[in-house]
């Protein structure tokens, strides 16, 4: 892998600009579980299908089953950045890095000490009332299993809290979509990580790039992989922390 990390290193060094677009795969690293792999989510034995209890009709058909999987596999409890996020903090803080734009929902990215994330899924570390708009941490969503009812209720009117996450059926944030496409439209270099690019429309916003580098890092083979200038199949964290800044 040498060769590539000499590759990666010297893009690195002449970009002013990069943005990065992340995935799932950023995270595995960390411990958290993807949905795809063979030992991600979609490939555990739950009463309904992964995909189906994280959308937004089951969240109001089945509240209690749906919260059941939240807090047992979408809370990153316990996870800390890995290398990847810490080395994209470290480029951030140099002056390379201007933006992520990340799929993940784990708030990971800014548990590292980066600035400029856009969450295109929202975030589990953000949640509102949907009665008051109250907003809330990940821990009122923790402490509702010791609730007689096991749901996370408001403190100040009653009412259901919801994550401010992205569910199956709901669209993306109109302002986290112009500003992550901004960054991607404008950039010199994008470095795609950890990501299948099969997660729709957030894996559709890399084709605003125009810029001159494309860096496609990513454990398995990618429909990108053939447009991009270097193209690595390694886990993302081991690759990252190769690199000097």
């Amino acid at each position: 892998m040498t060769d590539f990390i000499q590759r990666l290193q010297k893009i690195i060094d002449e970009s002013q600009n990069i943005v990065f677009f992340g995935g799932a795969g950023v995270s595995t690293e960390s411990g958290m579980a993807d949905f795809r792999s063979i030992d991600g989510l979609y490939n555990q034995q739950w009463k309904y299908p992964p995909e189906e209890i994280i959308s937004h009709s089951f969240f109001y058909k089945d509240t209690k089953e749906f919260y059941r999987f939240y807090r047992a596999k979408l809370l990153p409890t316990g996870f800390e950045p890995n290398a990847a996020h810490i080395k994209l903090a470290e480029m951030e803080k140099a002056g390379k890095l201007k933006a992520i734009v990340t799929q993940n929902i784990d708030g990971l990215h800014q548990k590292a000490g980066s600035k400029t994330v856009y969450e295109l899924h929202g975030s589990t570390l953000r949640n509102f009332c949907l009665e008051c708009n109250a907003k809330y941490d990940e821990k009122i969503i923790a402490d509702s299993e010791n609730a007689p009812d096991k749901l996370p209720h408001c403190p100040k009117c009653g009412g259901l809290i919801k994550p401010d996450v992205v569910l199956y059926e709901e669209g993306l944030d109109d302002w986290t979509i112009q500003k992550s496409i901004e960054a991607i439209s404008t950039c010199d270099t994008l470095i795609i990580g950890g990501t299948s690019l099969i997660v729709y429309p957030a894996a559709s916003f890399v084709e605003y790039f125009r810029g001159k580098h494309l860096v496609l890092i990513n454990k398995s083979i990618t429909a990108m992989d053939n447009r991009a200038e270097l193209v690595i199949h390694e886990p993302i964290g081991e690759v990252l922390s190769k690199i000097t800044i």
